[in-house]
């Protein structure tokens, strides 16, 4: 992966920094309690703005969540599927006084808008792809709120210090305009900025220049960070993405994140019947399962058994031996510092063996590493 500098314009490609070259620090930025946060550049994240009175009645016929109780400086999340019931993107809608906008996958924006409006009849709604002129920072870790509150100036919305998870402000940094959105993605505090992309460079620079003001207690600690640290943070928190974990292909129930997406409570929107059909049958053909090797496991802290996506998941007889047909296969893995570097990885598996303590089989580089399916997509929480 290669840099895309803040407020860069191009986004084809998503280019991203993989890392600064210091992965172990970068990720103890997030995790370091204290005084210590992280910021990582997003363009790899789309922005689609939405205007007009009838936004939020239009848009709760077509998206999988409730949206009509959705209050001004609130977040949530949503699918948007096709009339197959299949998912053309995944969504986190944040709803202001005067106008919404809408976080996903860059690569999907362009083609959310152009189906979305086709929907379009007589109603009051406009929908733009903004993500080329605006983007995207984040704040990851404990210190997060107390920089970003003496970075900023209060404007209107929640104010920064009481940011809670699905809570949203509008502020100023360097006299720039920015939307500021609670999203724990790592399982530490996590601050989504939206802004301009000609205001980036300058909000990137305040928040730097604030973080290395002297104070009683010392500068906070703050560390530029690439994919590869918030990978494996997002992945300890159960965080899967769209386009890596499930995709275009996917049904709402093999994502392993249906309740947050879907309501089973409101009217019609595009592509329930399948959704519906499927919640009646009872389960999927597959989910998104998160696993672990057992505790004892020689191997689960050598890289060289870390698998890599579409490495095969086998399933065991009932003699313990492993079965000839492959039931999965793996969509992300890292090794989690937070849990002693033991090996860990979300894999879509057949229904059958996603049972919360299912022993499986990874094929990894150096072997067949024996895995357990855990109870929830997180492998971690702070306590």
């Amino acid at each position: 992966m290669t840099w895309g500098a803040p407020g860069a314009d191009e986004k084809a490609g998503a280019p991203i920094v993989e890392s600064f070259g210091e992965i172990g620090l970068e990720y103890a930025a997030i995790r370091r309690e204290g005084r210590g946060c992280a910021v990582f550049d997003q363009p790899h994240r789309g922005t689609i703005r939405v205007r007009g009175k009838d936004r939020i009645p239009f848009l709760n016929r077509k998206l999988t969540q409730e949206l009509k109780d959705l209050a001004p400086f609130r977040s949530r999340r949503s699918f948007w599927l096709n009339r197959r019931g299949r998912i053309d993107a995944d969504l986190r809608i944040i709803e202001l006084p005067d106008e919404m906008y809408f976080d996903l996958d860059v690569l999907c924006a362009a083609a959310t808008v152009a189906t979305l409006s086709a929907f379009i009849f007589s109603e009051d709604i406009e929908l733009a792809d903004v993500s080329d002129s605006m983007h995207r920072i984040a704040l990851h870790g404990p210190a997060s709120l107390r920089l970003l509150q003496q970075a900023s100036i209060f404007v209107d919305g929640t104010s920064v210090i009481d940011l809670s998870p699905g809570r949203a402000c509008r502020i100023t940094i360097a006299d720039k305009a920015v939307i500021a959105d609670r999203d724990d993605s790592t399982g530490d505090i996590g601050i989504e900025l939206l802004m301009q992309s000609a205001d980036a460079r300058a909000v990137w620079d305040r928040l730097f220049a604030v973080a290395a003001e002297p104070s009683p207690a010392g500068p906070l600690r703050l560390k530029p960070i690439g994919w590869h640290a918030w990978n494996i943070a997002r992945i300890e928190a159960g965080t899967p993405l769209f386009n890596i974990d499930f995709g275009p292909d996917s049904l709402p129930h093999e994502t392993g994140v249906l309740e947050s997406r879907v309501s089973f409570t409101k009217g019609c929107y595009l592509g329930q019947e399948v959704v519906a059909r499927m919640h009646s049958l009872g389960h999927p053909k597959q989910r998104l399962v998160a696993l672990r090797p057992p505790l004892d496991s020689a191997t689960s802290h050598d890289p060289e058994w870390q698998p890599s996506t579409g490495s095969a998941v086998m399933a065991r007889n009932a003699e313990g031996a492993e079965d000839a047909k492959p039931v999965g296969a793996v969509t992300s893995s890292t090794r989690s510092p937070m849990l002693g570097d033991s090996i860990i990885c979300f894999a879509q598996v057949r229904y059958a063996s996603t049972d919360p303590g299912m022993k499986l089989i990874v094929r990894a580089p150096a072997g067949d590493l024996p895995m357990t399916v855990q109870d929830t997509l997180a492998f971690w929480k702070r306590q």
